[in-house]
């Protein structure tokens, strides 16, 4: 296994919710969206959805093209098996009603599949309910903001992927 680029965005994951889409995939898909709650990460091939427990708090996404793909490692609180498929070369990150966090270039424009998998989802959750219910009636403004800043784990999300054949034909039709 050959890593042949590496992406970390830094995002929010308003209303709980991160996405990772090609530029043109504007638009999302409930179905998909509905499958996330249950699988943590799910998606429709264009559309990927990653569900945090917490709305406020930043994580890290990292994507990572392989020749061929890693298996998740063993101490990954989850993991399931993706596809996505990039049309532009280029995947926005984004932060669901919070616009774009950043946008990745890929070494070509493609379908790409491999594994996402998460760490530290459960303990960023638990830290952002504990300080909630700690939060004084008379915080000084910025209290909540500099709690989420300084959250003592990292929620992460990974997406380990590898090229594996040219995008679908746009038919003019769909234009």
């Amino acid at each position: 296994m050959v890593l042949l680029a590496e992406h970390n965005v830094t995002a929010t994951p308003g209303r709980r919710v991160l996405e990772v889409y090609d530029a043109d995939a504007y638009l999302g898909d409930e179905a998909a969206l509905d499958a996330a709650e249950v699988q943590v990460v799910a998606g429709n091939g264009y559309h990927l959805y990653l569900l945090s427990l917490q709305p406020d708090i930043p994580v890290q996404i990292t994507i990572r093209i392989w020749d061929t793909p890693p298996t998740p490692p063993t101490d990954a609180e989850g993991h399931i098996t993706v596809s996505l498929e990039s049309e532009t070369g280029i995947l926005v990150i984004g932060q669901l009603d919070r616009g774009p966090a950043d946008e990745i270039t890929l070494p070509r424009p493609g379908v790409y599949e491999g594994h996402a998998w998460w760490t530290n989802r459960q303990a960023a959750a638990d830290y952002y309910n504990t300080t909630l219910a700690r939060l004084p009636d008379d915080s000084p403004d910025g209290w909540l903001t500099e709690a989420w800043n300084n959250c003592p784990v990292t929620e992460r999300y990974v997406l380990d992927l590898a090229y594996m054949r040219e995008p679908e034909p746009v038919d003019d039709e769909d234009l």
